[in-house]
């Protein structure tokens, strides 16, 4: 594939030609003299729109869609036909190139493993960014899209769309007002995965198919060959392309657990799972963050804190105030338990529907903005309140809740997550240094030992195991999780200082 670098060269003459300027500096103009009424439609142009990008483009149908690119134009068939009027394309490097003049933001709901690269590249063009959750594949990529829009003051949203619901403003006001007292340990569970997991690579080799570019799809992930379980959907499933169970809904099991406490960066994580390998995630798997206090809030102490995740059909166990034949996945896709020190607050996912086991219902006022109509886990109103701000100058910006100056590191809180379950054969507690980005009791020398193949056969009524593994360098691979090394030919944008 020919590496497409113009749209680097090109970048600088995007900052003229464009329907609303609400985010740029054009000869030397401060930003807020570049405005644009907020009644100017924008011009949305959508990366991986076959699957959720769908849904979020018609969220985003009171603007005009001018771009549609998708690297299987056969999945992604529905959306063309949807908005007939945008370009199509298969590579983003070429849609950036010849209409990046006229884009002002960019929806993106690729697989995990290309949002960084993608996002990226559009923010250092100052175009505003709507990019689904997971926010990144590595916690490198999400402290670099934090920073990146940090210094080009566009808006940003991730797409986990509870958090812009009424249930987690709710939530959190309860919390603040010390309801339930002092918070030490909370429960979060999903029931994903809902797709195949703990796979190993398939051996038999298939013809790709003539609507799938599969050099695009990869992008800057390691090259494999082609087969039918990678994609559409299933990339989940596979360590290259996805995180798994973790990523896909972390982002929004845990969203009201890290906005109602304060949360930032974890000191200590430790996991387990059923059985992993190097290709893919397990079928199950708990995780256990650890918190240092935070500063108090004027009602209630924000002690150190136990955060305990559950995926795959494992759950925590049911509390003495919980009524028998609570159902606690009744939304059918998970829940979180705060216990305080007072009383005990359960929700579903998203922060939704939040009630405290005591039966009693708090007397709160609303001090926290509400978006009209985000009174459901549904889709529209979270991409509006993005398409709002994107119509603000900087300076008088309202920020969306899900800004990656919030959701870039709540995001990494996640993907720490998937690295402690990925790292669980080193067999103990691993010390976390957020600021750095680092692990702190992972020595050189440590050796990293996971399965690469495992198979079972009865052989004259006995059974027969085939386990086979490799052996990494643990500091190193930590390291690659951390910040992960990109094919040739794909490079991400710098970290901002």
């Amino acid at each position: 594939m020919a590496t497409r670098r113009t749209f680097i060269k090109n970048t600088l003459f995007t900052v003229t030609g464009l329907t609303i300027l609400p985010s740029y500096v054009v000869s030397g103009v401060k930003r807020s003299e570049v405005f644009k009424a907020p009644s100017d439609k924008l011009n949305i142009a959508g990366i991986g729109i076959g699957g959720k990008g769908h849904p979020n483009l018609v969220g985003m149908n009171t603007e005009n869609i001018i771009g549609l690119c998708d690297v299987d134009w056969k999945y992604a068939d529905n959306c063309f036909k949807e908005f007939p009027q945008a370009k199509r394309y298969k590579d983003w490097r070429r849609m950036f190139d010849e209409i990046g003049k006229d884009i002002d933001g960019i929806m993106v709901s690729t697989p995990d493993h290309t949002h960084a690269i993608i996002a990226a590249t559009a923010l250092t063009m100052d175009k505003h960014v709507y990019c689904q959750k997971p926010l990144t594949h590595s916690i490198y990529e999400s402290r670099l899209l934090t920073k990146l829009a940090e210094k080009h003051k566009v808006a940003t949203q991730m797409g986990n769309q509870g958090n812009s619901g009424d249930g987690v403003r709710q939530l959190c006001e309860w919390i603040w007002n010390g309801e339930i007292g002092e918070i030490r340990e909370v429960h979060a569970w999903t029931n994903r995965p809902i797709w195949p997991q703990g796979l190993q690579r398939p051996t038999e080799k298939m013809k790709v198919p003539a609507t799938l570019d599969w050099d695009l799809f990869l992008g800057p992930a390691p090259f494999r060959p082609y087969h039918e379980v990678y994609t559409p959907w299933n990339w989940r499933g596979w360590w290259d392309f996805g995180t798994g169970a973790f990523g896909d809904m972390a982002c929004h099991v845990l969203d009201p657990v890290y906005q109602a406490l304060k949360l930032k960066y974890p000191d200590r994580i430790q996991g387990s799972s059923s059985p992993i390998n190097t290709e893919s995630p397990p079928q199950s798997e708990k995780v256990e963050f650890r918190f240092p206090a935070r500063d108090h809030l004027p009602k209630v102490g924000m002690p150190e804190v136990s955060v305990h995740w559950y995926d795959g059909g494992l759950m925590p166990d049911r509390p003495d105030l919980l009524p028998d034949g609570t159902d606690l996945m009744r939304d059918g896709l998970g829940g979180c338990l705060f216990v305080g020190s007072k009383d005990t607050l359960l929700c579903d996912c998203g922060g939704f529907n939040p009630r405290l086991l005591s039966g009693r219902v708090p007397d709160v006022p609303q001090s926290l903005r509400r978006i009209p109509g985000a009174t459901g886990y549904t889709d529209g109103y979270h991409e509006q309140d993005w398409i709002r701000a994107c119509k603000e100058s900087p300076g008088n910006r309202v920020e969306t809740s899900s800004n990656f100056s919030y959701s870039g590191p709540f995001n990494e809180m996640v993907l720490l997550g998937v690295l402690a379950i990925r790292l669980q054969n080193l067999k103990k507690i691993l010390q976390w240094d957020g600021e750095n980005m680092g692990f702190t009791n992972i020595s050189p020398s440590e050796e990293l030992i996971i399965t690469s193949e495992n198979s079972f056969r009865v052989i004259e009524g006995h059974p027969h195991f085939d386990e086979k593994t490799e052996k990494f360098n643990a500091l190193a691979a930590a390291n690659e999780y951390i910040k992960h090394t990109y094919r040739e030919g794909w490079t991400l944008p710098g970290m901002p200082g």
